[in-house]
């Protein structure tokens, strides 16, 4: 007699854990206990940030040089020749003279500019300047 009531207790705890997981799939989890499949979910391996490229204005007019107050700002010049840089603020330039290709060190592409060019660096931009003729430039930093 008592293995028969062992056995309906066992048979009734085994129809109530079968209950019980049947129907708590239907429960509402909170959102930390569900596995999001969403496409909208940020994934830190496949996320990429965009870096900002090098701004290069061709030859602009007088009016958005005097507008950008150019022609106050401090000068700088160099020879021929190639150099590593790193850009720890914006810079903004205008060319007097000169041709310079700049090749960034991440992979953005390279950028050519010359005499009469206006130009905006990044900051955190690390690059490699490839002066082709001397350069003499008004700068400003920000």
């Amino acid at each position: 007699m008592r293995c028969l009531i062992f056995f309906a207790l066992l048979l009734s705890l085994i129809a109530f854990v079968e209950s019980f997981t049947k129907h708590s799939s239907q429960v509402a989890k909170p959102s930390f206990m569900t596995t999001s499949t969403s496409s909208t979910a940020l994934d830190a391996s496949t996320t990429k940030v965009e870096k900002p490229p090098i701004e290069v204005i061709s030859k602009p007019d007088k009016k958005f040089l005097d507008s950008k107050g150019v022609f106050s700002w401090g000068t700088w010049g160099c020879a021929a020749g190639k150099f590593p840089w790193s850009y720890g603020e914006n810079e903004s330039c205008y060319l007097l003279a000169g041709k310079v290709t700049v090749t960034p060190t991440d992979g953005r592409p390279a950028v050519t500019f010359e005499k009469g060019d206006f130009v905006t660096f990044p900051a955190g931009l690390s690059c490699e300047w490839d002066v082709a003729e001397a350069v003499q430039k008004h700068f400003l930093f920000f």
